[in-house]
């Protein structure tokens, strides 16, 4: 009929193509969610166990509030302290350097300050003040450890920060590394599983990357 515009059949190439991109589609994102699955249960697995007694606690660091450790900084600083307190640390390195550009504290000073406001001595304290990152964390606290002789270390951090931190330990040569993972009442915990499964995924893929010579960001 004159007039009347015709819909071409879309070729059986195409078609094929076409339905191939979509399977594919459909099986990355199983993957994804398995593998987003996997990483939740790990997050949620991590034993929170009653720990012997270690050379040192690795506390890792996260925002300050002017010169005053963030609430969820403060978890961990309190977690550490009840570990000194414990008998299970006898010494503690903080491990952050400068939380911002216009920051007047490092994050382990901050971290120091509060320690000792709660009655760890200074002289048990060590900072490690130039970690801009979890790996940087892991690995200058390491160098402060050689130095000084300790080998075991509980790292204290939240419990969705704790998997990739023990990960990294262990990638650098800790031996034995232990964690002290705690639940936090204070931050928005959807949004900060997220994030660290996004990190946690990127290092396992600089992990599987340093195999043939890649040598992970720090």
């Amino acid at each position: 009929m004159a007039g009347v515009n015709r819909v071409k059949p879309i070729a059986p190439g195409l078609r094929r193509t076409v339905s191939k991109l979509f399977r594919f589609m459909l099986a990355m994102g199983a993957v994804a969610l398995l593998w987003g699955g996997f990483i939740q249960w790990r997050m949620a697995t991590l034993p929170d166990e009653e720990l012997p007694p270690h050379d040192v606690g690795i506390v890792l660091g996260a925002a300050l509030w002017q010169t005053t450790p963030s609430p969820a900084l403060k978890e961990r600083l309190d977690r550490a302290v009840e570990l000194y307190q414990a008998g299970v640390i006898p010494r503690i390195i903080v491990s952050g350097g400068y939380d911002r550009a216009d920051s007047l504290l490092t994050e382990a000073e901050g971290m120091r300050n509060y320690l000792v406001e709660k009655g760890v001595p200074s002289a048990s304290i060590y900072l490690e003040n130039e970690a801009r990152s979890t790996l940087q964390n892991m690995l200058f606290s390491q160098t402060i450890m050689r130095e000084h002789g300790w080998t075991s270390a509980v790292i204290v951090t939240h419990r969705y920060h704790a998997v990739r931190a023990l990960d990294m330990a262990q990638f650098l040569g800790y031996a034995s590394p232990s964690v002290s993972p705690m639940e936090s009442s204070v931050l928005t915990m959807a949004w900060h599983k997220s994030r660290e499964t996004l990190a946690l995924t990127k290092w396992q893929w600089d992990k599987m990357r340093a195999v043939f010579g890649y040598r992970p960001v720090t």
